[in-house]
């Protein structure tokens, strides 16, 4: 979908963790696996499940630097099943598919508000989503108990949306926390205008290459990572099993272009947004990283 270039390798710099890059390290190596990772977009769908079983996906995280990630799956019961043999490593997101059919009809189903409730009973869940989501259809009595459903108890609503579903959210309700995928898939501008008016609006930056192609950081997005650093988080999307496979390529192009940036806004982005916003323990990025495991 976006172009891509080849990765350049961390060199040392005096005085600080990160490094700047050079083009002989090969694409597959974590570049910059200094730095902790909280990825904000992670699917187990059971479309994965054959060819990357639950430990091959643990294993996959730790070569990748992925100190805790926000997993969503279809159906939620392989998220659940991921949390309970990682729950140091996995943050736990109810997504509104119980099968992949409802993916085009959920916000429109007047049975998902209980579902959703049944589901959140199990005391374990962070946020609703990732959900897809655009437009005027963000507007129906659905959506409107969804996102009551998830300021009552304080979720965080991940959405895979265009801007004007991201508005009506919250219409429904300002104190409402949305976590807006793949930074909107529109630009820099667009994202800064938003998160300009919405303070409770985060984004991450899953399949946007060209956010940073080849670790380069493209125009425009430096000055609203900077002016916006606390509510930015990075992520991978691994909604194709090829995505779960090339992990650790994907995470360290992110990793390039995060060691463009001051120390203070890349840790941000890294790990700290995604504590802060989740509840997690900075304990779990700042301690010693888990033994690493083989495929």
């Amino acid at each position: 979908m976006y172009p891509r270039r080849t990765l350049f390798a961390f060199a040392a710099a005096s005085g600080a963790a990160f490094g700047l890059l050079a083009a002989a390290i090969p694409r597959t190596h974590a570049v910059g696996a200094d730095i902790p990772l909280f990825d904000a977009h992670v699917h187990w769908s059971e479309n994965a499940h054959d060819e990357v079983p639950l430990e091959r996906a643990l294993a996959i995280l730790d070569k990748a630097g992925v100190r805790m990630a926000a997993v969503s799956s279809t159906s939620d019961e392989a998220t659940v099943r991921l949390y309970r043999a990682s729950p140091q490593r996995v943050v736990p997101m109810l997504r509104p598919y119980r099968t992949r059919s409802d993916m085009g009809g959920w916000h429109n189903d007047a049975g998902m508000p209980a579902y959703l409730a049944e589901r959140l009973g199990l005391g374990v869940h962070k946020g609703i989503g990732e959900f897809h989501l655009y437009g005027e259809d963000a507007a129906t009595p659905v959506m409107k108990a969804i996102v009551k459903l998830a300021v009552e108890r304080n979720l965080i609503l991940h959405a895979h949306s265009d801007a004007r579903a991201v508005e009506i959210l919250f219409q429904h309700e300002a104190r409402a926390r949305v976590l807006w995928a793949h930074a909107g898939f529109t630009t820099p501008d667009k994202v800064a205008e938003m998160m300009a008016r919405y303070p409770n609006l985060w984004v991450e930056t899953a399949i946007r290459h060209d956010i940073g192609p080849g670790g380069v950081l493209a125009e425009g997005w430096r000055e609203v990572f900077i002016k916006y650093q606390d509510r930015w988080l990075v992520g991978t999307d691994t909604y194709v099993t090829a995505r779960w496979h090339r992990m650790p390529e994907i995470l360290a192009e992110t990793r390039a272009w995060l060691a463009t940036l001051p120390r203070e806004v890349a840790e941000k982005m890294a790990w700290r947004n995604g504590a802060k916003l989740f509840g997690v323990p900075e304990s779990v990025f700042t301690g010693t990283a888990p033994a690493k495991k083989t495929e």
